[in-house]
């Protein structure tokens, strides 16, 4: 089983929501964006999407694929964890004036309840609906509607509330290996050394509470926790 961090590149993000690449005089919030390749004996699994950002003209993430010699026809599974357009955006390729799925292949597994939630905050500038309308209209969707669950033998999800209200967090458990995505609830690092409830959450208490669970369980089993936004570690075994 390997990861890879499929680095679409790393951004300040301002109060309207909008990305764009760091540099030297870059103000407001500064991430990295890196959906999760798991390349498995038989499959090739994605944990989110990404930004959808283009860099000459062509999705980031069809090169980060390209250089991985595998193409887009290859991703059998995406496992999305919630709905905000830096997570999903990049299942559309947005290169031309017409809309394309990137992934038309792929089988996207998201929960119900997150979208039905989406669809209530139609004035929130964390989602991208023009996006998100096309992915739900085209794509091959597994609704999740549990609270926990299966998707195979080796990989579970279970709903975490927190940075929205039905994330999803995904565990992919294969030859004695533990592979955590707990996505915007745990998106840095830094989110284990300091236990805080961030007002930027839906209800930051909980995603805290879920941290401070995960950060023992990580310890015990030696997780190895992946980290979306993370500038510096996106992959940290414990």
């Amino acid at each position: 089983m390997k990861i890879y961090p499929l680095i679409e590149g790393h951004f300040s993000v301002n109060k309207e929501k909008e990305f764009t690449l760091l540099n030297q005089e870059s103000k407001g919030l500064k991430m990295a964006i890196q959906p999760f390749l798991i390349q498995l004996e038989n499959e090739n699994i994605l944990l989110d999407a990404g930004l959808g950002w283009l860099e000459n003209n062509q999705p980031k993430l069809i090169q980060n694929l390209t250089e991985l010699n595998l193409q887009p026809k290859d991703i059998s599974k995406i496992l999305i964890s919630h709905l905000h357009k830096d997570h999903i955006n990049g299942l559309v390729d947005t290169s031309s004036n017409v809309l394309k799925l990137i992934f038309p292949q792929a089988e996207l597994y998201i929960q119900k309840r997150e979208y039905e939630f989406a669809l209530s905050q139609k004035e929130s500038l964390s989602f991208d609906f023009k996006i998100l309308d096309f992915v739900i209209n085209n794509s091959k969707i597994h609704w999740l509607n549990d609270n926990e669950g299966r998707i195979s033998n080796y990989i579970r999800y279970e709903v975490t509330p927190g940075h929205t209200p039905f994330l999803q967090s995904f565990w992919i458990e294969k030859n004695n290996r533990v592979i955590f995505y707990g996505s915007d609830n745990l998106p840095l690092e830094l989110y284990f050394k300091y236990h805080v409830a961030y007002k930027s959450d839906f209800n930051g208490k909980d995603a805290m509470k879920y941290r401070i669970e995960w950060e023992m369980e990580a310890n015990k089993q030696h997780w190895e926790i992946l980290y979306y936004h993370d500038l510096k570690n996106p992959i940290i075994e414990y």
